[in-house]
């Protein structure tokens, strides 16, 4: 009986000694200043894709332009054609907005119904309403438990002007012809027209963001704004 348990009270001893024997030689190491410390801990999982190596840095600026504009001309696409899509809200932008809210200014320079002016008041009201207009909605969609983000919401306001800027233009061609009753209903029929374009479109992009007990509550601001635009474009008359 005495000899097992005196092999069991030497077994720490051993793994003891055994341990100091194994790892003596670490304690005279010493860190060298030449040694890099530092450096990466993760571990790539897989082969690198192309993508990743992309920078528009190295990219000739004709190509960088050419690719944006392409991107423009797509989201005008789905707004002239409206459909139920993530474009807009994926790959959001502001050119586009600030393009339309510069060419709607400029048609609209130059006449106005209630000032004696040249028309300069105008170009600030257009990007007063249209800027101002589209946070205002933005704010009323986030404070509503929308679930988009406020420059995808200012993306999609800004860009569905585009029918609306269309209606500015036709009846600019309009009133070359004269200013008569068949002009006003010319007017009336392509600005109510393209006035529910754009109502229709911003909606179909921006519904589903929305719970559907409070639709009605962002789409009657909606409407609003783009009846304050359609109005400025029915109501104006060249100098």
């Amino acid at each position: 009986r005495r000899a097992p348990q005196a092999g069991r009270a030497a077994l720490p001893f051993l793994l003891k000694r055994l341990v100091n024997t194994q790892f003596a030689d670490l304690a005279d190491m010493s860190i060298s200043e030449d040694i890099a410390v530092e450096g990466e801990i993760t571990v790539p999982v897989g082969a690198p894709s192309p993508d990743e190596d992309f920078s528009t840095l190295d990219e000739p600026v004709r190509e960088t332009i050419m690719r944006d504009l392409k991107a423009v001309g797509k989201k005008f696409v789905h707004v002239m054609y409206p459909k139920k899509s993530s474009t807009l809200l994926r790959d959001w932008d502001l050119w586009g907005p600030l393009v339309l809210c510069v060419s709607l200014a400029l048609m609209l320079q130059g006449g106005s119904a209630d000032s004696k002016e040249d028309g300069g008041p105008q170009f600030a009201e257009v990007f007063v309403i249209i800027w101002f207009g589209a946070v205002v909605i933005t704010l009323n969609s986030k404070l509503l438990g929308g679930t988009i983000s406020f420059f995808q919401s200012l993306c999609v306001l800004g860009y569905c002007v585009l029918p609306l800027t269309v209606a500015m233009l036709v009846c600019r061609l309009v009133l070359l012809a004269g200013s008569g009753t068949v002009s006003f209903i010319v007017r009336l029929i392509v600005v109510l027209a393209m006035f529910a374009w754009s109502t229709l479109a911003s909606t179909a992009f921006l519904a589903d963001s929305q719970p559907p007990n409070r639709k009605a509550l962002v789409v009657y601001p909606i409407f609003l704004f783009y009846f304050v635009i359609s109005w400025m474009i029915l109501t104006f008359t060249p100098q």
